[in-house]
């Protein structure tokens, strides 16, 4: 008999609340999905598979009692920011993120009205991060400007980037904040340490930045990449200023992350050093 639903409410042009034949309760979410509907009416899968679907009860709850709050217009954008997202990332987004950035966004413009600004700390360490992300919720920002007629802050998509990084991913939110904010502080040592301004365009910032990330996410993972004695007493020898400094960055991080870290990360971590040193 396969798949279908039936349905049981329109609340909007683009949402409603349908029963399914292995879930129960679901509210689709889509360009156009409610127009024109009738309760009881049958709706074609295929026509389905194309929108949102919300089958967790809490968040079909936070969904219901935020929808009123939101203008038609602004509404109109997160949808358009949504099959964006999807059709950009060719993936399916877990249903978080419909709940999460719906209300991050308005939010967002109803602080924009008020002329309150929140800033983003770590907006260049989460451009380098995640750059894929970064360059999709600059358009996201762009949609809903657009459609509000108003100018998010340049912050909104460091905000909006790791909303749409949680999603692909399928990491929570808060993990990847601690991984950002930790890499901010990261960085504002080595330029203390260093005694220098990094160039936040470089080539070797971006590589640094990346295996920072990548440090956090293979302990996130417990892998470890071994150790390397030969290389790090090489490199103690030739470079000790920057050594001593990975060294210290590398307890730092296994404080915040109750994790122990190989031998060979502070090799790795040297050479981006020392390359960001010469440039200093």
């Amino acid at each position: 008999m396969g798949q279908y639903y039936i349905v049981k409410k329109v609340l909007n042009n683009n949402v409603l609340i349908a029963e399914h034949n292995e879930y129960a309760e679901v509210v689709l979410i889509g360009k156009g999905i409610g127009f024109g509907r009738k309760k009881g009416e049958r709706l074609d899968p295929s026509l389905v598979e194309k929108v949102f679907i919300l089958k967790d009860k809490d968040k079909q709850e936070q969904y219901k009692k935020l929808l009123p709050k939101l203008d038609d217009d602004i509404f109109d954008a997160i949808v358009d920011a949504f099959e964006f997202i999807r059709a950009r990332t060719h993936s399916l987004l877990n249903e978080h993120i419909h709940v999460a950035l719906t209300d991050h966004i308005f939010f967002s413009v109803q602080r924009y009205m008020k002329g309150l600004m929140i800033k983003y700390p770590f907006l260049t360490e989460t451009k380098a991060l995640y750059p894929k992300e970064y360059e999709i919720a600059s358009e996201v920002v762009d949609i809903v400007n657009r459609a509000a007629n108003i100018h998010l802050p340049e912050d909104e998509k460091g905000f909006i980037t790791l909303h749409i990084h949680s999603a692909l991913g399928h990491k929570k939110l808060s993990d990847i904040n601690k991984h950002s904010r930790l890499i901010g502080q990261l960085i504002e040592i080595i330029e203390a340490e260093l005694g220098i301004k990094i160039d936040k365009e470089s080539l070797d910032y971006l590589r640094l930045v990346r295996h920072l990330r990548f440090t956090l996410e293979r302990l996130n993972h417990n892998d470890h990449i071994g150790n390397s004695s030969k290389m790090s007493f090489i490199l103690k020898e030739e470079y000790p200023i920057c050594y001593n400094l990975a060294w210290k960055l590398i307890k730092i991080i296994q404080n915040t992350m109750k994790k122990p870290i190989g031998d060979a990360e502070a090799v790795f971590l040297t050479i981006h050093l020392q390359r960001i040193a010469n440039k200093g």
